[in-house]
């Protein structure tokens, strides 16, 4: 019965899809978008896409108030902690090749690591079931030097206790990520910037992405992080933590991002077991779901059960959401320190979910 009634649900969002026109999907959007769309401020690039089709994208408002250039569809913006599912890709592909277990401890990588992280697995790592402290925690208070994903981990050896043993409980936490990233290189024996490029980005085309390295690499198209107070806008593009990488560091823009989703709901990276692994909620050790899978959310919405990443850092706001069986994805990248773009997700995504 479950089976029938999905086949008569993708049959019905199929036949309204296409009774669409793009005008009028372009109108609905731009309805939606209009607090983006000002054009002395900070706004956003945003794209949908559809059966393998891109059947809307658009910038809004400008990517640097300094000079003033209009936000385009390749315009690269920092993705925060959507870069977790990068990073999560690159855990997956050595466990494809057979280079390390999701079940291996942390202390395999880092044998000097203190012995309350020994329990801790790299599965723990990626759901955000290891009860390592945030960094962020840690870190002085006036910080001003920017931290990068080595210092994370020297963090930790600085503490002598997680938030609760690892496996009982989710807590989010960039740390694990940071951590994930360092395991990528000492596995692969090249650096994490590198190793995406080469597997991930190169594979798939998306030629302007990067983890952006100051001094390293140069962000092509680039929007600059914004925040707004006392009735203006100023560039607030850096802060201490925006060096590091496993947790927030790449860039990229919505038209090679949708590169990047034909690629994984077409298991072109992994095997589809793992891939919807990743797309799934997690269960703990006492058999508690939690709504994370590996380096994705999980929600549901519109009666459908689905992944989406959020990512917030200094200056930016963004959201992804994915509908894989319906092979719908939303993309709103936004250059500003306000205001949380899922809600835009959201109501783009009943136009194309609701009769």
């Amino acid at each position: 019965m479950k089976k029938v009634l999905l086949g008569i649900f993708i049959l019905l969002f199929g036949l309204y899809a296409k009774g669409q026109s793009k005008k009028d999907i372009a109108k609905a959007i731009d309805s939606i978008m209009s607090k983006y769309n000002g054009s002395n401020d900070p706004g956003a690039s945003v794209l949908v896409l559809q059966k393998n089709k891109v059947v809307f994208k658009k910038g809004y408002g400008i990517a640097n108030i300094n000079t003033n250039e209009a936000i385009q569809t390749n315009t690269n913006f920092r993705l925060a902690s959507i870069t977790k599912q990068f990073t999560a890709m690159s855990i997956l592909l050595l466990e494809k090749r057979g280079k390390l277990s999701l079940n291996d401890s942390i202390q395999k990588f880092f044998t000097s690591f203190p012995d309350y992280g020994k329990n801790i697995t790299i599965k723990d790592l990626l759901t955000h079931t290891s009860g390592l402290i945030d960094y962020e925690d840690l870190m002085p208070a006036n910080q001003i030097v920017q931290l990068h994903d080595t210092n994370c981990i020297q963090l930790m050896y600085m503490t002598d206790s997680l938030y609760f043993p690892s496996g009982t409980k989710y807590k989010y936490s960039n740390t694990g990520y940071s951590i994930l990233s360092l395991i990528v290189e000492q596995v692969s024996g090249i650096p994490f910037a590198q190793f995406v490029k080469e597997n991930i980005f190169k594979k798939l085309g998306m030629k302007t992405t990067v983890a952006f390295e100051e001094g390293k690499s140069t962000v092509v198209n680039r929007a600059y992080g914004h925040s707004y107070s006392n009735g203006t806008w100023t560039q607030t593009d850096q802060s201490a933590t925006s060096a590091v990488l496993g947790d927030g560091g790449i860039y990229t823009n919505v038209e090679e991002y949708a590169k990047w989703i034909k690629a994984i709901w077409s298991y072109k990276l992994i095997k589809p077991e793992m891939q919807n692994r990743a797309w799934s909620r997690t269960k703990l050790n006492n058999g508690t779901i939690v709504d994370y899978g590996y380096g994705w959310h999980v929600e549901d919405f519109a009666n459908i059960t689905h992944p989406y990443h959020d990512g917030s850092s200094i200056g930016f706001r963004n959201s992804a959401g994915l509908f894989p069986e319906q092979k719908l994805m939303i993309i709103i990248l936004t250059n500003r320190n306000e205001h949380d773009p899922i809600q835009e997700v959201h109501k783009i995504a009943r136009l194309f979910t609701q009769p």
